[in-house]
């Protein structure tokens, strides 16, 4: 799972008002940075197109052509990858961390994503709310998001802006942590808070999120809690904590800056060397990884049983299992079972659920991938009247089948189809492409490896989908959380919960 910062409250100015804040930039950039020649953008932001998808099928498809890209390092071990592409005059600025909620200290949760919206509050030289200001002003926009593995910050303009949107993201990087004050944190930490209300605690079906991770995996394990954390460790947050954290995972050596899309190479490396490069480092911290687990052995030893209460108008079911790591063998075999269970309405759980016997309203699949193991949910909301119980059976039905039989050649042919169509879409976007050079060059050390990804589902057969159900998705170990409509009697009562 991530989060992905709200884009509630952030300005949108008119042409004016920009105008006049770019005069105002101009001078606060030259007085920063009188020797770095930086130009202030013009404001004729062409939004990118989408294209059309692509006709792509495992049968006729030749071999993926790589992405196309330089990478290097700085001295301070910052990673540097440049991709270009001038289809559009749209760049992109993404920066990742190897920073996720598993990096969190025992009674620290929720620090990673507490930290992705500190990012926002400004610096000496970009005050608290310019940062987006500044770059809207320029015709840009940005976003970030948090996972249990890494922070991505990301920036998107057009091609004159490239030259504020690297500064800013220096700026921040270099002295952001060391001026962080307790005003800063609080507004933040009641924004995450909220954040975490909106979200879950007060969206139908949101407290799954929050639980699911505690019942999948014991105390002791990384992924053990939620992303966003508790409110307790939110409220216990101290400005030194928070300066403490910047300084260990904040830090060149842990970073990955990917510049994609419409640039002048020379330029850009020349930019990148003056503004990132001198930031000190520290050398990247050490992975703390999961010691004393293993992704292709699952830590549960029976089924796992939990009934929520809350406010949705339907019950639904949900079951999750420990499953192999992302890229390891079996990911992509999962991610192909899910898409034939329930995407799409000639997917089995739909087929059978929905409209043969009419016991769900919906279903969904997902392989779930993470870095130290991954884990695989199916939820059905039930139609009215229909008991939990017998849904729970009738999906258990089949995954008894996807077990014991292969699945049909139409169905592999169909979900490979599904998710190369995907893949190869994300391709078009010059930002998912900067994203999908960031996460490879995080995960597999190699910005390049998309080749090497989709060949992974290409090569899969219908008896590896079929042993690997077998394997990782046994009947008798994982959990099997219920949520049902609040009684009556308990609308204004606590949530309730059990085990068993």
């Amino acid at each position: 799972m991530r989060i992905e910062r709200s884009r509630t409250g952030v300005s949108r100015r008119g042409a004016a008002s920009r105008a006049g804040l770019a005069l105002a930039l101009a001078g606060l950039l030259a007085a920063a940075s009188a020797s770095a020649g930086v130009t202030v953008p013009s404001h004729s932001a062409r939004p990118e197109p989408s294209a059309a998808k692509l006709p792509w099928t495992p049968s006729s498809a030749a071999g993926l052509r790589p992405l196309e890209f330089s990478k290097s390092t700085l001295p301070n071990g910052m990673t540097v990858i440049l991709h270009e592409s001038h289809d559009v005059p749209i760049v992109v600025v993404n920066v990742s961390f190897d920073v996720g909620s598993r990096h969190e200290a025992p009674g620290r949760t929720g620090f990673a994503h507490l930290f992705e919206h500190l990012m926002f509050m400004g610096t000496r030289r970009v005050p608290t709310k310019a940062f987006d200001e500044w770059m809207e002003s320029a015709g840009g926009w940005n976003n970030a998001w948090t996972s249990q593995d890494r922070t991505n910050y990301y920036d998107v303009g057009p091609s004159s802006s490239l030259d504020l949107l690297l500064w800013m993201e220096a700026d921040r990087l270099r002295d952001l942590g060391p001026l962080m004050t307790l005003e800063k944190l609080n507004a933040q930490r009641d924004v995450v808070r909220n954040e975490r209300r909106q979200t879950s605690e007060n969206t139908p079906y949101g407290k799954v999120e929050l639980r699911l991770p505690e019942l999948l995996y014991p105390k002791g394990h990384p992924y053990h809690h939620p992303v966003i954390g508790s409110h307790e460790d939110l409220e216990a947050a101290t400005v030194d904590d928070v300066k403490a954290f910047f300084a260990k995972y904040y830090d060149p050596a842990n970073a990955t800056i990917v510049v994609a899309g419409d640039f002048d190479p020379t330029h850009v490396k020349a930019r990148i060397e003056q503004w990132f490069g001198p930031i000190p480092s520290r050398g990247a911290p050490s992975d703390p990884g999961a010691p004393g687990f293993d992704d292709t052995k699952t830590t549960l030893t029976s089924v796992v049983r939990e009934t929520i209460e809350d406010d949705v108008e339907l019950d639904k079911v949900v079951m999750a299992w420990q499953t192999p790591k992302h890229f390891a063998p079996g990911d992509a075999e999962l991610d192909l079972l899910a898409t034939a269970l329930a995407d799409g309405k000639a997917s089995r759980l739909y087929k059978s659920l929905v409209y043969e016997q009419k016991l769900a309203q919906s279903v969904e699949a997902a392989q779930e991938s993470g870095v130290l193991g991954s884990r695989f949910v199916i939820g059905v909301v039930a139609r009215p009247g229909v008991s939990l119980d017998k849904l729970e059976a009738a999906i258990d039905k089949e995954l008894e089948a996807v077990r014991k039989k292969p699945l049909a050649e139409d169905e592999l042919v169909r979900a490979k189809n599904l998710v190369e169509t995907a893949f190869v879409t994300q391709l078009e976007s010059v930002r998912h492409r900067a994203a999908l050079l960031a996460m490879y060059q995080s995960e597999r050390k190699d910005p390049g490896w998309a080749p090497k990804d989709l060949e992974r589902y290409r090569a899969a057969t219908k008896e590896a989908v079929r042993d690997v159900a077998a394997k990782y998705l046994p009947s008798d170990a994982r959990v099997v959380l219920r949520v049902v409509r609040k009684a009556a009697s308990n609308e204004a009562g606590a949530t309730k919960g059990g085990s068993k």
